[in-house]
């Protein structure tokens, strides 16, 4: 599976806002491998601004959550259950 980096270093010359076929023309244009067309593939089909929505979309591996983050998130109880938008930002 290819990394955000590999999929941006495709997308170099790529013009924005983009949708993900151009982004997906481009890619293939600049000799893109199999696994950087996919993860562009699997995109939501949206109109893009930049690289960075672009490598925030991309389908590649995202890290895993070490131990230590693990406790932290069991630890901290206050916003459990609530999505993101919804939580009041603090002082």
């Amino acid at each position: 599976m290819a990394t955000t980096q590999e999929v941006l270093r495709y997308l170099n010359a790529a013009d924005y806002p983009a949708d993900r076929e151009a982004l997906l023309r481009e890619a293939e244009r600049e000799g893109a491998p199999p696994d950087v067309l996919a993860a562009i593939r699997g995109m939501p089909p949206v109109v893009y601004r930049n690289k960075e929505e672009v490598g925030r979309s991309a389908k590649t591996p995202i890290a895993e959550e070490t131990a230590a983050e693990k406790a932290a998130k069991a630890r901290d109880r206050k916003h459990q259950n609530v999505a993101e938008y919804l939580r009041r930002p603090g002082p």
